[in-house]
This record gives C-alpha cells, sequence and structure tokens, in this order.
C-alpha cells in the first residue's frame, strides 16, 4: 500500500510543479483568468500534463484508501474526481467570446463534477474520523463554498446580466477551490500512512467497515 501512495504523491507533485511552471511562464492575472485559459500560452501543454498527473495521483491514492478498508463510496469519489481531471484536460475550453462547443462543455461539466466530488469524499472520510479529519473538513468546506461562487456567475449570466471574469476575482475563487481539494486529495493518503484509531463501538467506523 506504501508504493501505491508513494506513486500516488509523486503523481500530485509532478502535477503542481507543472502548474506552477505554467502560472509562471504564462504572465497572466492568477486573480481573474481561470486555470483553463492558460491552455492558450506556448506553454499550454503543460496544463494537461498537469491535470493528467493529478488524475494518476488520485486513481493510486483511491486504490491505497480501497486496500485500507476506505468505504466504497470514497473510493468511486476519488476515481470520479480523477476522471473529471483527465477529461478537463483532454477537452479544452473554449476561447473567451466563443460559443460553447461540444469540447467546451464536456471541459465544463467535468470541472464541476470535480470541484463537487472531492469536498464530498473529504467528508465523508472526517466523517470516519480518519486521521487528519478536522483539517479535511475544513478544507471541504472551504472548497464548497469557493465552489458557490465559482458558479454565481453563470447564473448571474443566465439572467441576461453581463459579468465577466474582470468584473470578480474569478481565477482566485477558482484556485481556491483546487488547492483545497489537491489538500484533500492529500490529505486522505497520509490519513492511510498512520491510520487514526476508530471510535465506534465495534472498533469499526461504519464508513470504512
Amino acid at each position: 500500500m506504501k508504493g501505491l501512495l508513494t506513486s500516488g504523491f509523486a503523481a500530485i507533485g509532478t502535477g503542481t510543479g507543472a502548474m506552477l511552471t505554467l502560472h509562471a511562464s504564462a504572465g497572466l492575472d492568477p486573480l481573474h483568468s481561470v486555470i483553463s485559459e492558460y491552455a492558450f500560452q506556448s506553454s499550454g501543454w503543460l496544463l494537461p500534463t498537469a491535470l493528467t498527473s493529478f488524475a494518476i495521483g488520485s486513481a493510486f491514492i483511491a486504490e491505497a484508501l480501497r486496500r485500507s478498508g476506505a468505504g466504497r463510496w470514497v473510493f468511486l469519489l476519488l476515481l470520479a474526481w480523477g476522471a473529471s481531471m483527465f477529461l478537463i484536460g483532454a477537452f479544452p475550453t473554449d476561447r473567451p467570446g466563443v460559443p460553447l462547443s461540444l469540447s467546451g462543455g464536456i471541459h465544463r461539466y467535468a470541472a464541476f463534477a470535480a470541484f463537487l466530488v472531492m469536498p464530498l469524499a473529504g467528508l465523508l472520510l472526517a466523517r470516519a474520523q480518519a486521521r487528519y479529519a478536522r483539517a479535511m473538513r475544513a478544507l471541504s468546506v472551504v472548497a464548497l463554498g469557493a465552489l458557490v461562487l465559482v458558479v454565481v456567475p453563470y447564473v448571474v449570466r443566465m439572467f441576461g446580466i453581463p459579468l465577466s471574469n474582470d468584473d470578480i476575482p474569478a481565477g482566485l475563487i477558482q484556485r481556491i477551490v483546487v488547492v483545497a481539494e489537491l489538500g484533500v486529495l492529500a490529505l486522505a493518503g497520509l490519513s492511510r500512512l498512520r491510520p487514526a484509531p476508530q471510535c465506534s463501538q465495534s472498533g469499526v467506523s461504519p464508513i470504512l467497515a
């Protein structure tokens, strides 16, 4: 199991390095530019590289959790997050001002799915009293709260109210979600390295049983 976790952390680290390199070389405003826009830069190939690395890391950590007795829902949610990360990278968004294409639609809804499922996995692990449960719960709540802020501009635009990313800190909000969810994933893996003792009467958490 430690081999799976080590591979998972290595993949997450590789993805993080690629993402930071992309941000440093692109020169976009991270406060207002969403991450998807980085795909149109000269170093844009680093974006699918980073997202695919996150997907691989999530798969390794999900399998490690499954082998250690984590519940089926936690395992499936982590796999769903990884699959969504892969789809986000494989199907780039549309350039600003261009009508929504099939690729852009897949990208958008895969991103929403990814932003939603990781906090749910973190809350399930926290409920199961996994190690670092308090930190995972806090990060999951932050991610869900930021997700609401991500969705609000789309709802506003549906009512015909013009609102661009220059009017709101869309990039910052999105990055808060991503960082919080990567934190949940990392803590989920770390919790398997040294699991916390379970506190139910049977000695096994109902989530992990």
